[in-house]
């Protein structure tokens, strides 16, 4: 990945196969959601660097990033660039996610349907953790009314020009509450445990990014862990990690957008999936996203 800083901006060169609109209409796709904002297809956010938080702009022209920092230039500008590569996942050849699927005639017509699609990951593993347990058995409005409610009541923000830039809590703060805390933003018994026993396993140093990349079996890893299903294992593993073998094979929408795609009149069972998902063999988190992506048309 190249990049440039020129007139104090950072200048981020992308892949052949990246779609700045597709990236929008991801990040578009709840108007509940707290941690970006998206005016003029511009996203502004804000990322903790150097232990300080630092509002990025980001805008797209002639195939290249251009970030600007509208309150303050960060002290090292590589952690902006790694950031951005990962929640872009910038690093990735999808040229051969799109030759793996080239002949699949499930997969094909979203190919070329929503060319440059590429994972918008979570960066953060506690921020992914705990999304993804906000998300357990309730719909998506409701997750993101859950996540608003955290971040608004433990987050840090930044304020510039009377707007609120919100960054995700840190799980050492949410490692000293209470189940009461999060119980009175109407989180489950259980979810409340959860969220806390993920804070104190990052906290403690039992759990992290470098520990999962270094494991034998990172899903195993992450299912020892209260909590910590299957589908969420795969969810983070897909999102924050970005393994691109991840699959989320008992996901709901995914079954669902498989359903639509195919015009069965039910969803394909799990059997079906993984019967189906063999022409995408080590690509199943890619063509998870995708078909999620052909939900929300």
């Amino acid at each position: 990945m190249r990049w440039n800083v020129f007139d104090g901006k950072l200048m981020i060169e992308l892949p052949l196969e990246f779609s700045y609109r597709e990236c929008l209409v991801f990040l578009e796709r709840s108007p509940l959601e707290i941690l970006h904002h998206i005016h003029e297809n511009n996203i502004y956010k804000v990322i903790m660097t150097n232990a300080e938080l630092i509002l990025i702009k980001i805008s797209y022209k002639d195939h290249v990033l251009i970030i600007e920092f509208p309150d303050k230039e960060p002290l090292n500008m590589e952690t902006v660039v790694e950031f951005l590569g990962n929640w872009f996942d910038l690093n990735q050849n999808l040229s051969s996610f799109y030759g793996a699927v080239s002949e699949d005639s499930l997969l094909q017509p979203l190919v070329e349907r929503y060319y440059g699609l590429r994972m918008i990951g979570i960066p953060d593993l506690f921020e992914a953790l705990t999304w993804a347990i906000m998300g357990q058995q309730i719909n998506l409005t409701f997750a993101y009314t859950l996540k608003k409610r955290l971040v608004e009541n433990f987050g840090k923000k930044l304020v510039l020009h009377q707007n609120e830039y919100w960054a995700y809590p840190s799980p050492e703060i949410i490692a000293d509450l209470q189940v009461d805390d999060l119980r009175n933003l109407q989180f489950t018994t259980r979810k409340a445990e959860y969220v806390i026993g993920i804070a104190k396993e990052i906290v403690e140093g039992r759990l992290s990014k470098e520990i999962l990349r270094s494991s034998e079996d990172p899903a195993k890893h992450l299912i020892s862990l209260r909590g910590i299903g299957p589908w969420t294992a795969d969810y983070v593993l897909m999102k924050c990690l970005l393994k691109t073998d991840a699959f989320p094979v008992a996901d709901v929408g995914l079954q669902n957008a498989v359903m639509k795609q195919l015009k069965w009149q039910q969803k394909p069972t799990i059997k079906e999936l993984k019967n189906q998902a063999q022409n995408w063999s080590g690509w199943e988190a890619y063509a998870t996203f995708y078909l999620w992506r052909s939900l929300y048309e």
